[in-house]
């Protein structure tokens, strides 16, 4: 009779489990086989007891889990964020013009992704010709919500682990990527959209991932 192998999940971290493709091998690959990434379960909210809900403002997310000395972590953050696993992803969303490139060598891991979504968000300052483009009214609103994320921030602690810190703590002058997205703030999960990719990069890839945000 033959023995059972043991079964590893298959969003198990690490480098044994699986190939990390190249963009240029992933778009070849697609070429000839339509080949579609599976996303993490996590980071497609499909697992109720473990909503993603990343908060851009203060690194937060709906599944921190306390480690042994108390602090606040991410659960899955070092999975993979798809299967195959890849180097590079490309995340935009319809809540904002900006484009985020996130990229690793031995594969993009869901913590790369919420640290580099972070990251942009909070330390990248609203230029005058981006600000330009929205009504004085949307305008006024930013300013709001820029002191409010301000305040916030300076009541709370990044997470432990994530690699990143808050911006200078200034008086902000000026708007931040974040403080343009005003009360959507959660990312709540990824999607592929073909035809949203194709419209605003004008072009479609497996790794462009559309990023869902709530308030």
């Amino acid at each position: 009779m033959a023995m059972a192998m043991p079964s590893v999940n298959r969003w198990t971290p690490g480098a044994s489990y699986g190939p990390v493709l190249s963009q240029t091998d992933l778009y070849l690959l697609n070429s000839g086989q339509n080949t579609e990434l599976e996303l993490n379960p996590i980071i497609e909210g499909k697992l109720d007891k473990i909503p993603l809900q990343f908060n851009l403002v203060s690194g937060y997310s709906g599944t921190m889990v306390p480690t042994v000395n108390g602090e606040p972590v991410m659960h899955g953050k070092d999975e993979p964020a798809t299967l195959p696993r890849v180097s590079q992803l490309i995340i935009i969303s319809k809540h904002s013009p900006w484009c985020t490139i996130v990229k690793k060598d031995s594969g993009v891991t869901i913590g790369d992704l919420c640290s580099a979504l972070f990251k942009e968000y909070t330390e990248n300052t609203v230029t005058e010709f981006e600000l330009s483009t929205v009504p004085a009214r949307i305008q006024d609103h930013m300013r709001r919500t820029a002191g409010n994320n301000f305040a916030t921030a300076q009541g709370n602690q990044v997470p432990a682990g994530w690699g990143y810190n808050y911006p200078p703590a200034n008086v902000p002058d000026r708007i931040r990527r974040v403080d343009w997205l005003r009360d959507r703030v959660y990312v709540d999960r990824f999607d592929r959209d073909d035809n949203y990719a194709r419209a605003r990069l004008g072009f479609r890839a497996p790794n462009i991932l559309v990023m869902e945000l709530i308030s």
